[in-house]
């Protein structure tokens, strides 16, 4: 009997973020990952928006992992009628909690904010979500174990392979009717600090790939004497280096480094404050989960103890009032919220500052305009002058360039039918296209929002 599979692009298609794929079949009705859109407005605009199909419909959702830009959408989707389970690994489980809650924190702040100083169109302003709302999204997770196969109904089973990038993060291999569907979810990057390296798929039929990086190679600096470099820089100046970090892994890998080099006497010991209360509950998730990571239990405590980790709202004006040099890590990586914020609002006018970009940057978010040379800056309905140095490491991403992405794939041993690929701006997703299609002579779509496959098999 012919199986019909429909499949809806609802995010990460032609552009990098709001990952979302709706698979509809005979049996099951499965969604793959539900993050934000993030960056430019009229992406974020579409948040806002109820997602085209009948989100009651959907009997379940998998996780490839737990970044905002794969789960934020959550609870928006509970509140349009999902009542089904939220599958993931244990670890992926434990840090969308964490970002839900977090994310609902500031979402709610930030509306209180906006209606008491009255810089917003809206009347009032309302948060994305609230803490309530997550809670709810929350009590749907059910935890499922890595490299395992588990059988959905009669023609459908799925699996989770690690994938790197951040602690739990997997590709998903999906099963129908013998035709095997795997889904990239974001690919981590060979020889990282604190994760071993991604699994690669040996089968796929229909292969849905992150391009983020397609059309780049990162540069194959030294990340230790660069960061050193940048450190001595900075206490020549007698200035502040903030370090805008994802909260998720990079942190955690900001902190390891410093340690290190440290260790290895290539920085004095100079202050470093951790100012994310995302990213302490990370660190916890790192403790509870030894076996998804490199990181010793002695270096754990060694890397935690070398740094201060900021408890309260009030330590961190204290940390801007004091005059010592100092490095400072504190979300979020793209500046588009948290504790950074208050920071860069203090002191990105000063030339003494410097900003240090550990990150890919969306397009609309302040990251990427102080990626691209900003002269001004706007927090809160204010501009505030940029004088301070901004530099930039890309090789800390956390996503595979594009020889990574080719060798990720390179283990399949059938011709897809098809290659979708998918979470990556036009010309990445271009000149990835055009890399595959010269390196494996395989069939390569790039799908655009709202696109829908209808797969017979």
């Amino acid at each position: 009997m012919n199986h019909h599979v429909k499949i809806n692009f609802l995010g990460a298609a032609g552009v990098v973020t709001g990952s979302k794929f709706y698979i509809q079949t005979s049996e099951k009705n499965i969604l793959i990952d539900c993050g934000m859109f993030q960056g430019l407005k009229e992406l974020r605009e579409l948040n806002w928006t109820d997602l085209p199909i009948d989100v009651a419909t959907i009997d379940l959702v998998l996780l490839t992992h737990g970044h905002l830009d794969h789960v934020g959408y959550l609870p928006r989707l509970v509140k349009q009628g999902f009542s089904g389970k939220i599958i993931g690994t244990a670890p992926t489980l434990a840090i969308a909690e964490i970002i839900l809650r977090d994310s609902a924190k500031i979402h709610e702040e930030e509306a209180e904010k906006a209606n008491d100083e009255k810089y917003t169109k809206h009347s009032p302003a309302l948060p994305f979500y609230t803490v309530a709302e997550a809670e709810k999204t929350i009590l749907l997770f059910q935890a499922e174990a890595e490299d395992q196969w588990i059988s959905l109904s009669e023609h459908i089973l799925y699996r989770f392979q690690y994938n790197g990038h951040i602690l739990g993060a997997t590709f998903i291999e999906l099963d129908i009717n013998s035709k095997r569907f795997v889904f990239s979810g974001d690919i981590g990057r060979t020889n990282d600090y604190l994760l071993d390296d991604p699994k690669r798929p040996d089968q796929a039929d229909f292969l849905f790939v992150e391009s983020t990086y397609g059309d780049k190679l990162h540069p194959t600096e030294d990340v230790e004497q660069l960061l050193a470099d940048i450190i001595v820089e900075t206490l020549h100046k007698k200035g502040n280096l903030i370090i805008p970090s994802f909260a998720v892994e990079r942190l955690q890998t900001l902190m390891f480094i410093l340690w290190k080099l440290y260790q290895k006497n290539k920085i004095p010991n100079i202050p470093i404050f951790v100012d994310s209360p995302m990213g302490n509950n990370v660190l916890n998730v790192f403790k509870r989960f030894p076996k998804w990571h490199k990181l010793s239990d002695s270096d754990y405590n060694a890397m935690c103890n070398h740094v201060t980790i900021i408890e309260s709202y009030k330590e961190t004006w204290e940390t801007i009032d004091d005059k010592r040099s100092k490095i400072i890590i504190a979300g979020s990586g793209m500046v588009t919220g948290g504790r950074v914020l208050t920071y860069l609002q203090q002191l990105i006018d000063d030339a003494s500052t410097t900003v240090l970009l550990v990150g890919y940057q969306a397009e609309g978010t302040r990251g990427r305009l102080l990626f691209d040379g900003a002269h001004e800056i706007k927090f809160s309905g204010k501009y505030h002058p940029v004088k301070a140095t901004i530099k930039h490491l890309e090789s800390l991403s956390a996503h595979a360039d594009q020889n990574e992405l080719l060798h990720w794939m390179g283990d399949i041993i059938n011709i897809p039918e098809k290659v979708y690929l998918i979470h990556g701006e036009p010309s990445a997703l271009d000149a990835f296209r055009v890399k595959i299609k010269d390196t494996y002579h395989w069939n390569v779509s790039i799908p655009k929002l709202s696109d829908v496959e209808h797969i017979i098999i």
